[in-house]
């Protein structure tokens, strides 16, 4: 009876494994094959091998900008948002009076309000501090949206973590600030490579918030850069799948690089926070 629960479980892992990957598979042949062939034309498994269609993709999208966007936008909104999380967290796990717990507090609550709610009042700041089709102010907004999930999974992570880590660093002089970038933030790379990937993979994918601040082509990312292509391309779907394509090859490595920690540091949170 075991024997056959656990060839159920691993027949239903397989089954979900190939259904989440039938659509990139899709996507893929669609990227490989030929102009003039469908999906349903020849071998539903070998595709033409047709490369320029990344190419043509490349060039008519203007996407080498939108990726370099992306990259900045994301990489800089992760530095700001994990710095000032990591170190909200700590004050919040181990100083935990009254100012503390209501920062917290509303922070939770601010995790349950929709991002894209409050896209007219962000409109207005935007326009009054001219950060309308600048990538500082949206690097600004999407490291903010990410900072009350990051400050709930590190106040979780750090209160696990016994006080010792720190205070044999105090004893020896060091400050709480130097004592927590020095010591304890080496024992938070789980965590930390959780938050890279949810926060990471959500601003990367950001379009609710950036059609409305990045209008111009030159700051575009890529979410809206694929869709003005699709919008032009709409019948080319060997070169729509090509751009897709392209816009997702970043997260995917980023995810593959730092995978073996993400289930680590959300369960650690969890389980012991």
């Amino acid at each position: 009876m075991k024997a056959v629960n656990t060839i159920l479980k691993y027949a239903a892992i397989v089954m979900i494994s190939i259904l989440a990957l039938i659509p990139f598979y899709v996507l893929l042949f669609l990227s490989l094959n030929e102009p003039s062939r469908s999906l349903f034309d020849g071998s539903l498994f070998l595709p033409d091998f047709h490369f320029s269609n990344y190419i043509e993709a490349w060039r008519a999208s203007n996407i080498g900008r939108a990726v370099s966007n992306s990259l900045i936008i994301t990489a800089a909104a992760l530095v700001v948002m994990l710095a000032l999380a990591s170190s909200a967290g700590y004050s919040i796990a181990r100083f935990p009076h009254k100012a503390n717990k209501l920062i917290f507090s509303v922070l939770l609550v601010c995790m349950m309000v929709p991002a894209i709610i409050i896209t007219v009042p962000l409109y207005t700041l935007m326009r009054s501090i001219h950060g309308i089709n600048t990538l500082w102010a949206m690097i600004l907004l999407l490291a903010a949206n990410g900072l009350p999930l990051a400050v709930f999974l590190y106040t979780s992570f750090i209160k696990a973590l016994p006080r010792e880590v720190e205070e044999s660093a105090i004893i020896d002089g060091c400050s709480n600030f130097s004592a927590f970038w020095r010591v304890t933030f080496h024992f938070l790379k789980p965590v930390t490579s959780s938050i890279f990937i949810l926060s990471g993979l959500g601003i990367w994918n950001n379009y609710g918030q950036a059609v409305f601040f990045l209008q111009r082509e030159e700051v575009r990312t890529i979410p809206l850069a694929i869709s003005m292509f699709f919008q032009k391309y709409g019948a080319d779907w060997n070169l729509m799948a090509a751009a897709a394509m392209i816009g997702l090859a970043p997260a995917v490595l980023a995810f593959l690089i730092f995978q073996k920690y993400f289930i680590k540091g959300i369960t650690a949170g969890a389980v012991k926070g």
